[in-house]
């Protein structure tokens, strides 16, 4: 019999907690959530107050009727899970499901597994904090109601098998704005001019000094009739002015500014960074990661300090407090950092180390002093033009906090390429001579896609979500194919450059790559059409500030200051009337999108989503039992919303004829598993590199010939005695083939020398296959 069981979410938790407790304590795990709302029908009973019906999940019964067994030889039973609102919630549903009695049960939270916070939570318990645990309940129905209402009238009205999400469908909805914001741009272009002086200094070394105009000239016959002023001109200095400045670090990490940068600093995912810092936490090594808090304990500042003394001198040193700002800033009492902030590095795999180390850097730098610049802004009159040319520069006087961290941004590497130049000593009144001045066309950039982390950003803008459903919010809207993230390639573009030089303008036209995505979210068809039906129809769920309000409702129910139920209730009777009057009125969509006619045929050409994704389809349906209109899946990279008709009609070229070869027909077309080539009934796909719409018959006969020799090559041996048995080299090596089956090859055997009667005898001993009907079950 043990004296105190202590239960925490995950087995590396409990590792960790162990070290620290010395004996009589057991520390054990639930593996998590341990009861879920039923899964076979709504799970809420909406006539009793929206009361939810729980189960326990098939994979938790074992778990489950284990910590029955240990909380009942316990005198003690401690429940340990994460101090946010599902932490409390796991809490609660272990003492409901154990049986356990409140005068034997204690909660502890701490939010760092260190000595010092573990033997602190023992020595406060509390109990469990309803207020909390019915705000994750609320959230919990809220969201089941949402998606089982929602779904059904997706099915009949859009596609079957959709899904709907309360915040997923508005994270779905910002990508699809962003889309459309893009697609609608108008890239505008403008010149723009900079100018390189030569500057001597008192030894007769020269220095280069870059200057940008400031004015940007619309045209390139504005452009060009300044350069042409720019050759009899006197190039001055009007004005040379310095300013001190300085930057101050960034706020430690809370869970959305983490995730933010180890996107653009390591290239992590958000549930990748997730998936990180929840190791790293459970080993001890840092604070729970579930925090929208910037603030620091004490003991964090005071044991950060005495680090930067010991690595930099006392006057790196600026201590600060840092202020939550944001509203309902409930999942935890301290920012991401460190636990032992002596500690620069950790043991563990590469990944844990490089976010340990960004986390570090992170919370020390924002206890260092800021870093003190001088900025100086040379302006350069033009004798000839009205127009100035200006040079920035900045040079670091004293470095602070960047001697250790520089907090990234999302648009870097696009900089005006002249900011943070070293300025030489000049003065009002000196001339300049000019080397050369080039005048390049630039474009105005079009709105930037999201990526994860930037998405994240506008979700915590908008105050959508909180810390804990970010991750999985992005990861459920990629695996319902609303969106996908990918790498896109960008487009050649032509752009004019004008240089002055020697007194004489020379121009050219080069190319440049513009577009090109990397890691960035893009809707689907089929999330730009579930979107356009949603905020059509379900306005109030698709409404950024509905959701936003939702939000602070749940933190007024973790306050106590709203009862979950009533809340529920004031959103559930208008919303389901709205269901209602849906599945009732709501038009079908398909997205459709008439593209015009086929000169051809005189048939419509149209786009639309259909039973297997996006499709092009000629003609229409007859209800006189006609021709039945030709269906196309569209292409990879063709889009609804974009398509047009002369791509779409490109479609309707298959299946394509390329001749004959050895007296039969070769054709290529696309099927259920990709492009492929028939030749005499024979199917042979298409390589990765090869284009149906293209590929030439002399391509199409060398892969008939590839796929001969490889199926030749495939056949081990056969036997006169039965010519269903075959053994056949596979991927995973020789197998035998009988009667349309499968069967494995001891490995100790040589598949050349088996005869017929070894073959018959691995067959009849080999186990009966299960039925596909009990797999399905």
């Amino acid at each position: 019999m043990h004296n105190n069981l202590v239960i925490v979410e995950s087995p590396a938790k409990a590792k960790t907690i162990e070290k620290f407790l010395g004996e009589g304590y057991t520390v054990t795990s639930s593996m998590g959530h341990v009861r879920d709302l039923e899964k076979k029908d709504f799970g809420i009973d909406i006539e009793k107050n929206y009361l939810p019906k729980y189960v326990v999940t098939p994979d938790k019964k074992k778990i489950v009727s284990e910590l029955k067994k240990m909380a009942k030889d316990a005198q003690v039973v401690w429940l340990a899970s994460d101090e946010d609102r599902e932490g409390e919630a796991i809490a609660w549903h272990l003492m409901e499901v154990l049986k356990l009695k409140p005068e034997h049960t204690k909660r502890i939270v701490f939010h760092e597994i260190t000595k010092d916070a573990i033997t602190n939570a023992i020595q406060n318990p509390r109990s469990i904090d309803q207020h909390l645990v019915n705000a994750q309940q609320a959230r919990r129905v809220l969201d089941r109601i949402v998606g089982f209402e929602v779904s059904p009238v997706l099915w009949k009205k859009v596609k079957p098998s959709l899904s709907a999400g309360r915040v997923q469908s508005v994270a779905v909805r910002l990508i699809v704005e962003r889309e459309r914001e893009i697609r609608d741009f108008t890239s505008e272009s403008a010149f723009r001019v900079i100018a390189t002086f030569l500057v001597p200094d008192d030894n007769g070394n020269v220095t280069e000094l870059k200057a940008e105009l400031s004015k940007r000239f619309e045209t390139r016959d504005e452009a060009a009739a300044f350069l042409e002023k720019c050759k009899t001109a006197e190039f001055s200095v009007s004005d040379v002015a310095k300013k001190p400045g300085k930057r101050s670090p960034a706020q430690p990490f809370t869970t959305s500014t983490l995730q933010q940068e180890a996107s653009r600093k390591l290239g992590f995912s958000v549930s990748q960074t997730m998936s990180v810092a929840q190791r790293l936490y459970e080993s001890g090594k840092i604070t729970y990661m579930r925090t929208d808090s910037v603030n620091l304990s004490s003991l964090a500042i005071n044991t950060s300090k005495k680090k930067i003394e010991e690595l930099h001198g006392e006057n790196y040193v600026k201590i600060r407090k840092f202020k939550t700002k944001s509203k309902g800033a409930q999942e935890a009492h301290e920012a991401i950092r460190p636990t032992y902030m002596d500690q620069e590095t950790v043991d563990g795999t590469s990944q844990e180390q490089r976010l340990y180390e960004l986390i570090w850097k992170r919370t020390i730098a924002s206890q260092m002093a800021d870093a003190i610049m001088e900025r100086t802004t040379v302006t350069i009159d033009v004798s000839t033009a009205a127009e100035k040319f200006i040079a920035s520069g900045e040079v670091i006087v004293f470095d602070g906090f960047l001697r250790v961290y520089i907090e990234s941004t999302d648009d870097e590497g696009q900089g005006n390429g002249n900011g943070q130049s070293i300025i030489p000593p000049l003065h009002a009144k000196d001339v300049l001579s000019m080397e050369k001045t080039i005048a390049t066309e630039r474009f105005s950039q079009r709105p930037a896609r999201y990526t994860e982390a930037s998405l994240v950003k506008r979700l915590e803008e908008l105050g959508i979500g909180r810390p804990s459903t970010y991750a999985p919010t992005i990861t459920t809207v990629q695996n319902r194919n609303y969106v996908v993230k990918e790498d896109r390639p960008g487009v050649e573009r032509e752009y004019q450059v004008l240089e002055l030089k020697g007194g004489k303008i020379k121009e050219q036209t080069k190319t440049e790559i513009t577009g090109a995505e990397k890691s960035k979210l893009f809707p689907t068809d089929i999330g730009i059409v579930v979107t356009d039906f949603l905020v059509d129809n379900f306005s109030e769920i698709m409404d950024y500030n509905f959701t936003a309000d939702v939000e602070k409702e749940f933190d007024d129910i973790a306050d106590g200051k709203l009862v979950w139920n009533e809340m529920i209730d004031k959103f559930y009777k208008p919303f389901h009337e709205k269901v209602d009057d849906a599945l009732e009125n709501a038009e079908r969509s398909k997205g459709e999108r008439v593209l015009g006619v086929d000169p051809k045929t005189g048939k419509q050409v149209s786009v639309k989503i259909g039973r297997f994704g996006p499709l092009a389809q000629l003609g229409e349906a007859s209800e006189e039992g006609g021709e039945k209109p030709q269906f196309s899946s569209l292409r990879s990279g063709q889009h609804i919303e974009t398509i047009t008709l002369e791509e779409a009609l490109e479609l309707f070229k298959l299946p394509r004829e390329l001749g004959d070869f050895e007296g039969k027909k070769v054709s290529v077309s696309i099927g259920r598993f990709g492009p492929y080539v028939r030749h005499d009934n024979k199917f042979v796909s298409l390589g990765k590199e090869d284009d149906p719409y293209s590929v030439g018959l002399e391509r199409a006969v060398e892969l008939i010939e590839i796929k001969r020799e490889k199926d030749k090559n495939a056949v081990v041996k056969v036997f006169q005695e039965d010519a269903e048995l075959q053994i056949l080299n596979g991927r995973w090596g020789p197998y035998i083939k009988y009667k349309k089956k499968n069967f494995k090859i001891p490995k100790s055997t040589k598949a050349e020398e088996l005869s017929f009667e070894d073959c018959m005898k691995i067959v009849s001993a080999a186990p009966a296959s299960k039925s596909t009907r009990s797999r399905k079950k």
